[in-house]
């Protein structure tokens, strides 16, 4: 049992002793390193000029550019971020950035997404296998799936790809310039045109011309005094 506990010891010291070289190596290439808690693997490149904040883990083949500032609390799989990038508390796979982007708190990027430069990918939302176009904003709450984003969109809160249909899946294209609404629904395959927009709400299940605007509501029923009559009717024994 002891010569197990020792062996086993032994190996974690070995592997803690080549990740602190790993760090200090980086270190030594003009990287700043915030803490003994970032994991980086030997495969990784780093830029001088980076700085990576505590809790970050760098996996793989990833490629970190020159000035970016990952972390706190981030692990990046098998990426390339260009320079100028911001990555906080995210999760990162097999994607390519370009440079300027920004990138969390709470983002979460799966596999075969590229995204431009100056892109921002907020709080709280996924991407999935998509393409961003130059400047396009996806801030908060938001999920785009099988897509292919122009450049300079802006997406609302609470706006989503719905990609797939239980049996397939299909993607959603979306123009230069558009502006998609909060909570709308981008029910795939469908296409939103150059400098469209689509009204809060809305549901889109084909194609939005360029420029056009989009409404998808139903228009509100409103029944005077139906709150107080339901109210009554809790209070009565």
């Amino acid at each position: 049992m002891n010569s197990d506990f020792s062996a086993a010891r032994a190996r974690l010291d070995a592997a803690e002793a080549k990740r602190e070289e790993v760090l200090l190596r980086h270190i030594a290439n003009g990287v700043m390193i915030e803490s003994r808690t970032v994991e980086i693997d030997e495969s990784v490149v780093i830029a001088p000029g980076a700085k990576i904040l505590s809790g970050t883990i760098l996996r793989g083949r990833t490629v970190i550019g020159e000035n970016c500032e990952i972390g706190p609390n981030t692990m990046i799989r098998d990426c390339v971020l260009g320079d100028g990038c911001i990555a906080n508390a995210s999760q990162l796979n097999e994607a390519r950035f370009g440079n300027d982007v920004n990138i969390g708190p709470f983002a979460y990027v799966r596999p075969g997404s590229v995204v431009a430069d100056g892109c921002k990918v907020g709080d709280f939302v996924e991407l999935k296998n998509s393409t961003l176009g130059e400047g396009t904003k996806l801030p908060h709450l938001i999920y785009v799936g099988d897509s292919d984003v122009g450049a300079h969109c802006n997406f609302g809160c609470g706006s989503i790809t719905c990609n797939y249909d239980g049996n397939y899946k299909y993607r959603t294209t979306v123009g230069d310039n558009a502006f998609i609404g909060c909570n709308t629904n981008l029910v795939s395959p469908c296409q939103v045109g150059d400098g469209a927009y689509t009204a809060a709400g809305t549901t889109i299940t084909g194609r939005v011309p360029a420029d056009a605007l989009a409404i998808g509501r139903v228009e509100p029923a409103t029944k005077p005094g139906w709150a107080r009559r339901h109210r009554a009717k809790k209070s009565k024994p």
